[in-house]
């Protein structure tokens, strides 16, 4: 059985979000509709598939990547992280296919028949947020990570979720660091304490603050979850900043750091984000790993289409463990081709958009991209976590008073963000 890499064709599509993600997303994330696909072919005529997300990924598969590949075996370079995020999909999806077994017996061994996800979504309005919530538990998910963002009120789009969902329903929070401090942090965690359906809040303050997140860990009634990378996992651990981690990566890297949360006796997070291509990669990792035992986030419900034959299915929060070679699902070239595009520089920002921030006091502030009001929430120019603010967009109404506004939103004094 000849196992050689024959061919590699990248494919780039662009596959549209549902409603409210579409109206939501483009302040901020538009460039997330773009995918490119890799089509692995083995000596042997195995075909592998795997996707990476160009604009946010672990690892892009460059053309370097492509030429290393080509003519290698491809058992000998599937665990190479550095070869990117879809191609390394696709050599293990094209080796489980041709040694006839399920990917994660490539991996491991196998320690549950199912993993828990969760619904995903960029921060919304609290009447949008709960559209998602209600269309999250008719498809059978019981956890959703939502963004908490300072421009919104929190406590009013908690307590507009919290009243309609059922209890066993959970939710966690992505701060992003936007409580700045642990002097904001303790006020803001400590309040919304009093929502039951709050499981976990994830980076509230900068995650370099090994002293602020010890303090703020001690602090909190509800665990607190890292990004695994900053501080480095060992301090994290050493320290004990947190309750557990987020874990993204390449499959080494994952499986790697998936030990030594193992080992700590930590619980982690999949976040491997794509359509349910990338979401079904990441089940066949949480098969294997012993401590995945949060949600994983894989965002693939934002789409209208997984591109996949069967869409993945969820009951009581949980996606069964494909058993079927390879990836173990079929995918929906039909969709490919319908969605398929040529490369494209990253979108954004998003054209003609005119995004007003309302004040409590009557105060308002007009922005024309997400780059601009994330710049000054995240570096102390605005209010943290006011109550009674609130965002919308501001749409085009023709009149000479929304261009005007438009206009001095463009030009509006900002500074490039500064990551953490």
């Amino acid at each position: 059985m000849k196992l050689t890499v024959k061919n590699i064709e990248r494919i780039w599509v662009d596959v549209p979000y549902r409603e409210v993600p579409r109206r939501n997303m483009i302040r901020e994330l538009p460039h997330w509709t773009i995918m490119e696909l890799c089509r692995v072919t083995l000596e042997n005529d195995v075909v592998g598939i795997g996707e990476t997300m160009p604009f946010y990924t672990w690892g892009t598969v460059t053309d370097e990547s492509v030429q290393r590949a080509m003519g290698k075996t491809a058992t000998e370079i599937m665990w190479d992280d550095s070869l990117g995020a879809g191609l390394q999909m696709a050599l293990f999806d094209a080796v489980g296919k041709s040694c006839e077994v399920p990917l994660h017996q490539l991996m491991g061994q196998q320690v549950r028949d199912g993993a828990f996800v969760s619904w995903w979504s960029i921060d919304m309005s609290p009447e949008d947020w709960l559209l998602e919530c209600q269309e999250s538990i008719k498809q059978g998910y019981t956890s959703y990570k939502f963004k908490a963002r300072p421009w919104f009120d929190l406590d009013k789009q908690m307590s507009t979720v919290t009243a309609e969902v059922p209890d066993h329903f959970e939710i966690d929070l992505d701060f992003n660091t936007m409580c700045n401090s642990s002097a904001h942090a303790v006020r803001l965690l400590r309040a919304m304490e009093k929502y039951p359906h709050l499981k976990i809040y994830e980076s509230p303050i900068p995650q370099g603050d090994v002293a602020g997140n010890k303090y703020l860990r001690s602090q909190s009634e509800i665990p607190i979850a890292m990004h695994v990378g900053n501080p480095p996992l060992m301090t994290a651990l050493k320290e004990d900043v947190c309750d557990g981690f987020v874990v993204s990566g390449g499959a080494s890297q994952v499986l790697h750091e998936a030990s030594i949360i193992a080992e700590a006796n930590k619980v982690f997070w999949m976040q491997l984000v794509g359509t349910g291509i990338t979401a079904v990669w990441a089940l066949h990792l949480a098969a294997v790993s012993s401590h995945a035992r949060w949600p994983a986030v894989n965002c693939h419900n934002l789409y209208e289409n997984m591109l996949l034959v069967e869409p993945l299915r969820v009951d009581g929060g949980l996606a069964a463990i494909p058993q079927e070679p390879g990836l173990g699902v079929d995918i929906d070239w039909d969709a490919v081709e319908r969605f398929r595009i040529e490369p494209i520089a990253k979108p954004y920002p998003y054209p003609d958009l005119l995004i007003e921030v309302s004040w409590p006091s009557g105060s308002r502030d007009d922005y024309a991209h997400g780059l601009q009001y994330w710049d000054d929430f995240m570096n102390g120019r605005r209010p943290v976590f006011s109550p009674g603010v609130d965002m919308k967009v501001i749409p085009d109404d023709g009149s000479d008073q929304w261009q005007q506004r438009y206009q001095l939103a463009q030009q509006k004094s900002w500074w490039t963000m500064t990551p953490n």
